[in-house]
């Protein structure tokens, strides 16, 4: 009897419109392990949320055609369980803070710790992916 291969990747979807940032965050995340994809607006964001599926969303909130909370608003009104999000942000007011809180997201602000955007999304994606193996 084989043993079942290793499990795939998580794939998180990282949604912001400063390039520089998505790039350089993607690297980052790919470089972990996890397999990412990117979109530079809100509206390109949910689509892909929508027909990917992605195990984790990371999302800035301040985003041209559609901000990050309406991407989130969005994908909870759908009826089905959405992934974990994370609002990566430089919205630093407190409104920020609470309405990603009401949401059910995390919250992390720019610039961020790297090693605290992993651990971030490594303690979402346990809560979130049933365990293999």
């Amino acid at each position: 009897m084989s043993s079942p291969g290793p499990a795939a990747p998580a794939r998180i979807l990282l949604v912001d419109d400063e390039p520089d940032m998505v790039h350089a965050t993607a690297l980052r995340l790919r470089r972990a392990g996890y397999e990412v994809l990117t979109a530079f607006d809100g509206a390109t964001g949910l689509r892909l949320a929508e027909s990917e599926r992605p195990d984790l969303i990371i999302l800035d909130i301040r985003m041209p055609s559609s901000s990050g909370f309406s991407v989130c608003e969005q994908l909870n009104s759908k009826g089905t369980p959405r992934p974990p999000v994370i609002f990566l942000t430089g919205d630093l007011t407190v409104h920020a803070a609470v309405r990603a809180r009401e949401l059910g997201a995390a919250y992390l602000s720019k610039p961020y710790d790297p090693v605290e955007l992993l651990e971030t999304v490594a303690s979402l994606l346990q809560t979130s992916r049933p365990a293999t193996g």
